[in-house]
């Protein structure tokens, strides 16, 4: 006995009917192209002026103001100025650059040591007085550093650091922000038990925070350090105001310092494209620690994602 073809045939006609239905009443989905464009636009307003800065680095003070701001000029002229920089005013902005790397990895290695300690402290200690230091500390996050910078220097001004290298690297060893951020976290990523298994174990607790906490907050510790010695590199009001010798200047302020000379009467702009090339290599440093501590962002964020 055979079986006839014919209701096959007609499940197969109503199945694919019934796709066609589905595929007519589904929505479709349209580009987002306004997503998109406002991407591309905030893009375009963020890399604009990195743009023009790399074109003006590689300009003489003439092409400087010859037109085509947004592009090259005939004569590349970056390696002549960088042997200026290196020469002019006896290779005062070598010593800059050098003042900014001090002042920035003191700063941005002491802050973030502080910070860490004492993010450990709040999260994982009870003790009295804890929560209103912490609240103390939050009320500091939203006081501007720029307020902070006249009774900063009437105190170093007593005590007879003003115009020394102290001056710009102490006030920036306190990082409320980075201790906050360390509290915050380590709440979350360490958790008690671990600690009090190892407590049980033996270790005591300086070795248990050195072999158990700080691997584990090696994501936090990067960022906050990041953040403190791109701080500390970019600072320019504290050491504006508390430093008058030009040789212990960092080079945001050297840099300023040569703006002004240029806009001066006397010198004209005959130091434009020192200014504007060292502004691009004063970049360099952030960009370079920028792509090498990515990778333990990214491992951070693994090690997070397996938990």
């Amino acid at each position: 006995m055979t079986t006839s073809p014919a209701p096959l045939v007609d499940e197969a006609i109503t199945a694919s009917g019934t796709r066609k239905q589905r595929a007519r009443s589904a929505p479709r989905r349209r580009p987002a192209i306004g997503s998109h464009l406002l991407l591309a636009i905030a893009a375009l307003y963020f890399l604009l002026p990195l743009w023009w800065l790399i074109v003006a680095g590689t300009k003489s003070t003439s092409g400087l103001f010859a037109g085509r701001p947004l592009w090259f000029a005939d004569e590349f002229a970056l390696f002549d100025n960088i042997a200026q920089l290196a020469t002019y005013n006896d290779g005062i902005y070598l010593r800059w650059l050098g003042n900014s790397f001090l002042y920035a990895i003191a700063g941005g290695v002491g802050s973030t040591v502080l910070a860490v300690l004492a993010g450990y402290a709040f999260a994982k200690y009870r003790f009295r007085g804890s929560g209103l230091s912490f609240m103390i500390l939050l009320a500091s996050v939203m006081v501007p550093l720029t307020a902070l910078v006249i009774p900063t220097y009437v105190l170093f001004n007593n005590l007879g650091l003003t115009n020394t290298i102290w001056a710009v690297i102490l006030p920036t060893l306190l990082s409320p922000f980075g201790v906050y951020l360390m509290r915050v976290y380590i709440q979350d990523a360490i958790p008690d038990e671990l600690l009090d298994a190892a407590r049980v174990d033996g270790s005591g607790e300086f070795r248990t925070f050195g072999t158990i906490a700080v691997p584990l907050m090696r994501p936090a510790i990067v960022t906050v350090m990041l953040l403190n010695i791109v701080g500390g590199w970019n600072n320019y009001f504290l050491p504006l105001a508390m430093i008058s010798d030009q040789r212990l200047l960092p080079v945001t302020v050297g840099l300023n310092y040569w703006q002004v000379q240029s806009n001066s009467a006397t010198a004209g702009s005959i130091i434009w494209n020192l200014v504007t090339s060292g502004s691009l290599i004063s970049v360099v440093p952030l960009i370079i620690a920028f792509l090498m501590l990515q990778k333990y962002w990214q491992g951070g964020l693994s090690m997070g994602s397996l938990k």
